[in-house]
Order: structure tokens, then C-alpha cells, then sequence
């Protein structure tokens, strides 16, 4: 993995962290459902007008929905997607798969996560267990292969998936780099270890004795990270353990129809009144 970045500069705006991902590209976004996702980011796609873009996640949600609201995603390889329990599907992008202006690679969570698994160990394929008899089988082509140590039991193999980036949101950050998450990681560190390029959004940055007395809390080291940005409340309106919960009246105004509600609720969002502080 190289980065365009000494061990010295690599922190920037959220800005200038989402002005690195160019158009087509292929994301992988960390998180899951409504929790700890790099949504400020996501947000800043949107305001950049990115296009063209394939999003990977085993289950988005409030990101993957935004982003076809708003015309950015024109690709996804994902697993279940929906709005959590309160809010039930995705609309905006069950729309865009309906309409065509989105195409869909169906995964189950774990086949997603083979995929990841082979390319962050370099291999073509990865075995996953569980599938027998699903119609993901036949709508993507995967293969069957004979267990080569004569077990006789026939294993399924999902090819390799390297997304272009991961973007994860963390609890913390130091200033060379090292991330840590408190809580589940969900599927970061798998997305850290098969993208290309890793970019971060934290809470807040800390110093390097955080890490040093407890360094196997470090989710990802600084050596794998290529810029991050500092985003208090980066992940609103979902939440962010153990800093804040859900937003449910922010979700819910988000949910509302139409141009002007996308633009209320783009203009609500924690990042701009701490850009505008600034």
C-alpha cells in the first residue's frame, strides 16, 4: 500500500480527505446500519458532487441511501441494507435499483466478506460456507470446487474483492496515523486490510501514549492509513459508541421528500456549523 503522504502530514479536512476519492472509484465504508459510519464523509461526497462511484458494505444503510439520493452511486456490491428497525428499507435506494441507476452485485454479509477476506490475503477466491441452495449462486456465477484434500465435500469460492479505498470512522486517532475503535469493529479491519488506499475520520485525536498502553486496542496501524481527517459527531445521525446515540429526529427529517429536505438536512449536519467556527 504507498501513499502520496510522509508519517507528518497526513491529516486533513474532511474536505480534502473526500476531494481524494475520484469519480468511478470503488469505496469501501466502514460501519454498520446506522452505527459508526463515516457519514460526515459521506456527506461530502454528496456536496462534491462525486459520481460514478461503487459503494461496498455488508449492510449500509443511511450511507448507500444518500449517496443514490443523491446521484453519487452508480454501483454496489452489498449485503442486507436497510434504515434499522424504526425506519424499515432503504427508499432512495430501493429506487435507484428499480429505476436502473444503480447496479447491484447481491451479496449475503458473509460472501461479501470472503471476497474482502481473499483480496486482503492475496489470493483469487475465498471458500464460504452457508450457500447452498441460495440464488446469489446463480446470479453472480460463483464456483464450486472439489476439496482438493479429499474430503469429498464440495466447497463454494467467492472471488476477490479490493475496493480503490476504505473510509471507517473511529473513536481515536494519533498523529502519525494509528486508529482505534472502541466497541465492535464490525467489518473495518477486514475492509482496512483488502482496500488499497485506507482514509479515516475520527472523533478525536489523542496522543501516542493512548496507543503505547494499549496498543492491541489499535485497529489499524499507522503504516496502513493514508490521510485522515478529525469530524466531532462524524457519524451523526447515527451513533457512535460510547460518544453518542442515534439521532431518530435526524433520520426521520432525512426521510422526507423531496430537494429541499435533502438540502435541510445537508445543512443540519454537525460538520458545517464546525466549519463554519472555524
Amino acid at each position: 500500500m504507498t501513499s502520496g503522504f510522509n508519517q507528518q502530514d497526513k491529516q486533513l479536512s474532511v474536505q480534502e480527505l473526500a476531494a481524494l476519492i475520484p469519480d468511478g472509484a470503488s469505496v469501501a465504508l466502514g460501519g454498520s446500519f446506522l452505527h459508526r459510519g463515516p457519514f460526515a464523509f459521506v456527506r461530502e461526497l454528496v456536496r462534491q458532487k462525486k459520481t460514478g462511484l461503487e459503494i461496498i458494505k455488508q449492510s449500509p444503510g443511511y450511507d448507500i441511501d444518500l449517496l443514490c439520493r443523491a446521484g453519487v452511486a452508480t454501483r454496489a456490491r452489498t449485503g442486507i441494507v436497510a434504515m434499522e428497525g424504526n425506519f424499515g428499507l432503504a427508499p432512495n435506494y430501493r429506487k435507484a435499483i428499480e429505476s436502473g441507476k444503480l447496479q447491484l452485485e447481491e451479496h449475503a454479509c458473509a460472501t461479501l466478506t470472503a471476497g474482502l477476506r481473499a483480496a486482503a490475503y492475496g489470493v483469487p477466491f475465498q471458500p464460504c460456507a452457508g450457500i447452498e441452495g441460495s440464488h446469489l449462486i446463480d446470479i453472480n456465477g460463483w464456483h464450486r470446487l472439489d476439496d482438493p484434500y479429499g474430503s469429498g465435500k464440495p466447497v463454494w469460492v467467492i472471488p476477490a474483492v479490493q475496493p480503490d479505498f476504505a473510509v471507517i470512522h473511529a473513536n481515536e486517532i494519533d498523529s502519525r496515523g494509528n486508529v482505534r475503535v472502541l466497541g465492535t469493529s464490525h467489518w473495518d479491519r477486514i475492509m482496512s486490510r483488502a482496500a488499497r488506499s485506507v482514509l479515516v475520520v475520527a472523533e478525536r485525536q489523542v496522543s501516542a501514549e493512548v496507543f503505547e498502553k494499549q496498543p492491541e486496542v489499535t485497529l489499524i496501524p499507522y503504516f496502513m492509513v493514508q490521510a485522515y481527517a478529525i469530524a466531532p459527531h462524524g457519524a451523526w445521525p447515527g451513533s457512535c459508541w460510547p460518544h453518542y446515540e442515534i439521532d431518530y429526529p435526524a433520520v426521520q427529517a432525512y426521510l422526507e421528500p423531496g430537494a429541499d429536505a435533502l438540502q435541510a438536512h445537508l445543512d443540519a449536519a454537525p460538520e458545517v456549523s464546525q466549519e463554519h467556527a472555524a
